[in-house]
């Protein structure tokens, strides 16, 4: 491993491909004049930015945190069409869930997804019997146009081996469907790239401390950069609040009087190390409605989720023995004990869905349908809550027509219709991953080392072809082609990057969201000293 000695002496970008400091980004956002502000950058926020940037408006996006620092970094990591909104007849928004997802899987990001098989068990006395499910996956795969199989049975044995691990004790039947998985958090920044690259203006760690007014109406906000506490401003013809679990506080910035309008639900997870390869994810039903995801991630295993109500500080919401021991227990439904060992575990996070409706909604909250709902505010402020990954950027289109709609029509006659916008256009990077992966293993003009196959592997997936500015760097300087940890493929090229070129201001910034170290268990005191030294070098 590279000695913390090396680290801080490893240099940066050449100024021209670096990011405008903080200042200077804080600059611009104080002296112009946008069409548009969004405060919050969770992927609701970002994709709002991307498509409002496309359209021609000036657009500023500013949070609190970092980008994707919350719900939008801690979901399950699919994309996918919701197989259990078939039990309440949900036909149309399945497909429009499968329409989004291949449309990102395919067109929009391929080097970001790929494509998971899902093994759903039918157990003795389960939920549900093997012929409804069977079923129910044929009609789930014809949804999306069969374009990932036909949804089929298959027997307990040849589900076993390709799920090592999977509990065949009552297990009647296995039914198979496709979905997509991705790393969210490196999804949200890709997205955060394009919509910097359509000319929006972005800044993390800025939090909200008023919103400006005029004439009674909101036009913009005063905010103060968390990394060294200047105070700054931003005026806009139309803020949008953006701010997911944090949405209420902001609209009682507008109106004090402001109703609740969401209530909250937390979703925990758990990642485990695997004890052997698998090659499909486990979709296990708890009961007629919920169903539990075991899920190979990362080189991991993911498990989750929780659904219940949550009435705390968003800020304090994390991981409990309750929520450990109730993921273990239901994994244990469809998983042997040996992968379920609480000594695997390696990480654990949580996030928070945003539902709409208020505190003391009806029904429960595993039931309630995650829809995205616009409102506007006494001073104009736009608010958009709710929603899921899948649909992101149905969710940005959606603001934006909200946005041309508006009465008065204020920045419909400065934006380009939606609907002339390009409908698939792709995410920053794109390119096959296999070939990118391929490049990098055998580009026989680059100096340096050869590059291990697990980094080569993940630098394609993570990043497309913008690994290749990755591995320049490494090539540039050895000791950038180091692992940051031994049992991660990440090398020290990519913290210099994430510095330069991705907005991280904090080791959480870099080892939770911009590599995979922390949900590796990795992220060591040694390796999170090095990782702020290198930070700390902007020179």
């Amino acid at each position: 491993m590279t000695t913390l000695q090396s680290v801080p002496a490893l240099g940066t970008h050449p100024a021209s491909g670096s990011l405008p400091s903080r200042a200077e980004t804080r600059e611009q956002l104080s002296k112009a004049a946008y069409d548009l502000l969004v405060i919050g950058g969770g992927i609701l926020g970002i994709s709002t930015a991307w498509h409002a940037a496309q359209s021609g408006l000036r657009v500023a996006l500013v949070d609190a945190g970092d980008f994707a620092g919350a719900t939008s970094s801690a979901s399950s990591k699919l994309l996918h069409g919701g197989l259990r909104y078939l039990q309440t007849g949900a036909v149309k928004l399945v497909a429009e869930n499968h329409f989004e997802r291949r449309a990102v899987s395919r067109q929009v990001a391929p080097h970001l997804t790929n494509p998971l098989t899902f093994y759903l068990p039918v157990y003795k006395g389960g939920p549900h019997g093997a012929a409804k499910l069977g079923a129910g996956v044929f009609a789930y795969s014809a949804l999306s146009a069969f374009g990932d199989g036909v949804g089929h049975v298959i027997s307990p044995a040849k589900a076993q081996r390709d799920v090592p691990e999977l509990r065949t004790d009552g297990l009647k039947a296995v039914a198979v469907y496709g979905d997509d998985q991705m790393n969210d958090a490196r999804m949200a920044l890709m997205t955060v790239r394009a919509a910097v690259d359509a000319g929006a203006v972005v800044l993390n760690h800025a939090a909200v401390t008023g919103l400006r007014f005029t004439r009674g109406r909101v036009t913009g906000a005063d905010l103060e950069d968390r990394t060294d506490g200047t105070d700054f401003g931003v005026d806009a013809r139309l803020v949008l609040n953006a701010t997911g679990p944090w949405v209420d506080h902001l609209r009682r910035m507008e109106d004090a009087g402001a109703a609740p309008s969401i209530r909250l639900s937390k979703g925990a997870h758990l990642v485990l190390k695997r004890t052997r390869p698998w090659k499909a994810a486990l979709a296990t039903p708890i009961d007629k409605y919920r169903i539990t995801f075991a899920l190979p991630w990362e080189d991991m295993l993911l498990l989750g989720t929780t659904d219940e109500e949550y009435e705390g500080d968003p800020a304090d919401v994390a991981v409990n023995e309750k929520d450990i021991a109730q993921i273990l227990d239901e994994a244990a439904f469809s998983v042997k004990d040996q992968q379920l060992s609480r000594d695997l575990i390696t990480y654990s996070f949580a996030g928070l869905r945003v539902l709409p409706g208020g505190p003391g909604g009806p029904g429960d909250t595993s039931k309630a349908k995650r829809e995205t709902v616009v409102t506007e505010g006494r001073g104009g402020m736009l608010s958009v809550a709710g929603g899921k990954w899948t649909t992101f950027r149905h969710i940005g289109r959606t603001v934006m027509n909200k946005l041309a709609a508006l009465p008065g029509r204020p920045l419909a006659d400065d934006m380009e219709p939606i609907s002339r916008l390009p409908k698939k256009l792709p995410l920053p990077g794109i390119a096959n991953p296999n070939a990118v992966a391929h490049r990098l293993l055998n580009d026989g003009a680059a100096p340096g080392p050869r590059m291990a196959a697990d980094t080569a592997r993940h630098l394609a997936t993570h990043y497309g072809s913008l690994a290749f500015d990755i591995a320049r760097l490494a090539n540039e300087n050895p000791a950038l082609a180091e692992r940051v940890h031994p049992d991660a493929p990440e090398i020290w090229a990519q913290v210099a990057y994430a510095r330069d070129r991705e907005w991280a201001e904090t080791a959480d910034d870099v080892l939770r969201r911009r590599t995979t170290l922390t949900i590796r268990g990795l992220a060591t005191d040694e390796i999170r000293a090095g990782v702020e030294s290198m930070l700390g070098d902007r020179s």
